[in-house]
């Protein structure tokens, strides 16, 4: 029956579709794979102005991970005024009493403030309340730094974040900061993670004003304050539950924005276990499809004919030495493993794991799916104690 089924009329156009396809996204989507966007040195001349900065931390239940943030962004060597505001979102853990004592620890007390979250009003997401609360609570401050508790970043972050903005003249630039990726499944998993969130939103696209396309990384996103007022603060995203995605839409009719792979920015969560990843996935996985099934379906089909199709192909054509069929899934799978490098290169794996992205995207699909069956049997939107109803349209 099976070999009924793969040596049916279709194989062959299916075969040749799945090279086409790779050939598409390998030479007409921006060159996404090459993981090449990063932060430049610039110039960080004596005379130039360095404008006030705040740092916005959203903070709910991160006591593990906020000391090291806390310090990190006090040790900044940032010529200019820095500030940091840690919005304790209704925390359970001691997570203000953890940013405190960091602070203190490193003399920097007096320029840290500790706001204690108000309640979640109706129809707002968690982390978006948690900001506008932050950025209420700054002021006027002419740049705004968003960045999440379980986060480290290098003392030369925040100078070379200025510097993108101001030279270049942007609203908002934003770093996809390096995830742990230490244990099997973090191995397996995350390096994939990158690749698709790049296939997604291809860097060089988002980063290209004449293009609509428009990407963020909540873990590091550097803004300008009056632009967010202009396109009217986070009240105009307020059910926003993928929030740095919507922040950035939100601002790019307003001004240029930059997205690049932070290489000194780390994330301290770590993930030890395969339901660590997937109920991070599965959590937001659905809303990304705007809660629909046909994106569902075609997301599913897509990774199905992107991913397995040329490896069962190319099984099958070597099988019934059919060169037909193996010679456009073997290029398909080339196309696909060379397309992958960059981004294991960027997390020092070895290229083997290359051989790895078919099993990852089809545990991604699988995610992908349980994500729909949460929202369906009403506990999609769980996430650090709270669960959400639909936004609607709203990400």
């Amino acid at each position: 029956m099976a070999h009924s089924v793969l040596s049916g009329w279709w194989t062959l156009p299916a075969a040749w579709l799945a090279l086409l396809a790779w050939l598409i996204l390998v030479f007409g989507r921006g060159g996404f794979w090459r993981a090449d966007q990063r932060l430049s040195l610039g110039a960080y001349g004596a005379q130039r102005t360095w404008p006030e900065v705040t740092a916005v931390v959203p903070a709910r239940n991160e006591a593990e991970g906020i000391g090291d943030c806390v310090t990190a962004l006090f040790r900044q060597d940032y010529p200019g005024v820095l500030r940091v505001i840690v919005v304790d979102d209704q925390s359970s853990d001691g997570t203000a009493e953890c940013a405190r004592e960091a602070a203190h620890r490193v003399d920097a007390a007096s320029r840290l403030e500790v706001l204690s979250g108000a309640p979640l009003p109706e129809n707002w997401a968690g982390k978006v309340w948690a900001m506008a609360q932050g950025v209420a609570a700054a002021g006027l401050v002419p740049l705004l730094w968003f960045t999440d508790g379980d986060i480290v970043h290098e003392p030369g972050v925040l100078q070379r974040l200025v510097t993108q903005i101001e030279d270049k003249d942007r609203s908002l630039v934003s770093l996809m900061v390096m995830l742990s990726c230490h244990s099997f499944w973090e191995r397996l998993l995350i390096p994939p993670f990158i690749f698709f969130f790049q296939m997604l939103y291809p860097f060089p696209w988002v980063n290209n004003p004449r293009r609509a396309l428009a990407g963020a990384a909540g873990g590091c996103m550097l803004l300008r304050r009056e632009i967010l007022e202009k396109a009217g603060g986070f009240a105009a995203m307020r059910a926003a539950r993928i929030d740095d995605c919507t922040l950035a839409a939100l601002l790019k009719p307003h001004g240029a924005i930059w997205l690049g792979l932070g290489t000194e920015s780390h994330s301290l969560r770590d993930y030890q276990r395969l339901g660590e990843i997937w109920r991070m996935v599965a959590r937001s996985a659905y809303v990304q499809l705007r809660f629909s099934l046909w994106r569902l379906l075609g997301a599913i089909l897509g990774m199905i004919f992107l991913y397995a199709w040329p490896v069962g192909g190319l099984l099958f054509g070597l099988w019934t030495e059919n060169i037909w069929l193996v010679l456009p899934v073997l290029l398909a799978c080339l196309l696909m493993l060379t397309a992958y490098l960059p981004t294991l290169r960027l997390y020092r794996l070895d290229p083997f794991w290359a051989f790895s992205l078919p099993v990852a995207a089809l545990l991604y699909t699988l995610m992908t799916l349980d994500s729909a069956r949460r929202h369906y049997s009403g506990r999609g939107g769980a996430w650090k104690g709270r669960h959400y109803s639909s936004p609607g349209e709203e990400q």
